[in-house]
């Protein structure tokens, strides 16, 4: 391991480059030596390992996803600070050390100014900015097209650690929402369960669905309860104040658009509502589910008996990706989070030179 000098700082990507794997990279400077995210999965077989906390001092987490958090309770067993959101604190684990983060702000953490931003994806997310060296900016999972929550666009960084789940992909969410009308139409009078993450993409697709108006929708409670620390907490997008009728009801499990937890139907109400069409042979039947989101195996079996995928842009198509790094001035990147890094020498609408060894000087 290299010596830095005191305007160096160098980012190890120690789980989430070349697949869709759990979120955790190092960053060492002079001010000590930092995790970004603890993340477990999405698959099953992907936990968080603890060797990669040997030698951190503390870990910052973007957002409550369990591709972010779901190690968290690694870090609080060792004993290490934690720095996020307030909202994301919520999800840690008793006994959290926790170092709250301004959802749009600055902050000092042992000398290095720490900014941070809504990230667009998630209820409480950021992403995050560190001053040092030329800039150094990590997305976390990011999306500038929801009409749910509110983005905040960063400052100007010289090496980006971006979201690239979609690869290069670039449909946008306006033709993702063609699609998925185009799907509900066809079904006629089935009954549709949306498996979603209460605090990601309950409340658009709820949005989306009541905008439609050709079917009653319902929130399981933990979207209910998600979406209404959402509006109390304001900041969202000026849509969201059309779900606010939605709250207080009852969940009923007989309504046209089922809006439940989890995203991958493998449990909570949504996993419920599944093990029930099973059961009475309705699935597939007369009652089908949509996901729209990454599928784990449970969610593949699911499909096959009587579900559909229909992806609801949460990470930025290609453009979004191109336009980020223009809009910061990077020079350097590491796409995240997507199967196919190596596609990425291929672009050259931007200066940025993709940076695929899994570390990077800052």
């Amino acid at each position: 391991m290299r010596d830095l000098t005191t305007r160096e700082a160098e980012v190890e990507v120690l789980s989430g480059l070349g697949r869709k794997g759990p979120a955790c990279l190092r960053l060492r400077s002079a001010a000590g030596t930092w995790l970004l995210d603890a993340g477990f999965g999405p698959e099953a077989g992907d936990p968080f390992r603890r060797e990669w906390l040997l030698g951190a001092e503390r870990v910052f987490i973007t957002h409550d996803h369990i591709d972010h958090i779901g190690g968290a309770a690694e870090v609080v067993a060792a004993g290490l600070p934690i720095h996020c959101t307030r909202q994301t604190a919520r999800a840690l684990p008793a006994g959290e050390q926790v170092h709250i983060l301004p959802e749009h702000g600055r902050t000092e953490v042992a000398g290095v100014t720490v900014t941070t931003g809504r990230n667009g994806h998630a209820l409480g997310g950021v992403w995050l900015h560190f001053g040092l060296g030329e800039g150094l900016f990590y997305s976390g999972d990011w999306s500038e097209e929801s009409d749910w929550f509110a983005f905040d666009p960063p400052p100007a960084a010289a090496t980006a650690l971006i979201d690239a789940s979609y690869g290069t992909d670039d449909v946008p969410q306006s033709e993702r929402r063609a699609q998925i009308g185009r799907w509900l139409d066809a079904l006629d009078a089935r009954q549709v369960l949306f498996p979603v993450p209460p605090s990601g993409r309950a409340g658009e697709l709820a949005l989306m669905l009541l905008a439609r108006g050709r079917g009653e929708v319902s929130l399981d409670p933990a979207c209910q309860a998600a979406v209404a620390a959402a509006l109390e907490a304001g900041g969202l997008a000026p849509a969201a104040q059309a779900l606010a009728p939605l709250l207080g009801r009852p969940f009923d499990p007989a309504a046209r658009y089922l809006l439940c937890d989890t995203p991958n139907a493998d449990g909570g109400m949504a996993g419920r509502i599944v093990g029930e069409w099973r059961a009475a042979g309705r699935l597939g039947r007369d009652a089908a589910v949509l996901f729209t989101g990454h599928m784990t195996a449970p969610a593949r079996a699911i499909a096959a008996q009587g579900g559909t995928f229909l992806r609801w842009n949460v990470h930025p198509p290609l453009s979004d990706q191109i336009r980020m790094l223009d809009r910061i001035g990077a020079r350097r990147f590491v796409p995240l989070f997507c199967a196919r890094p190596e596609a990425y020498p291929d672009l050259t609408r931007t200066g940025a030179v993709p940076a695929l060894s899994g570390k990077v000087i800052v």
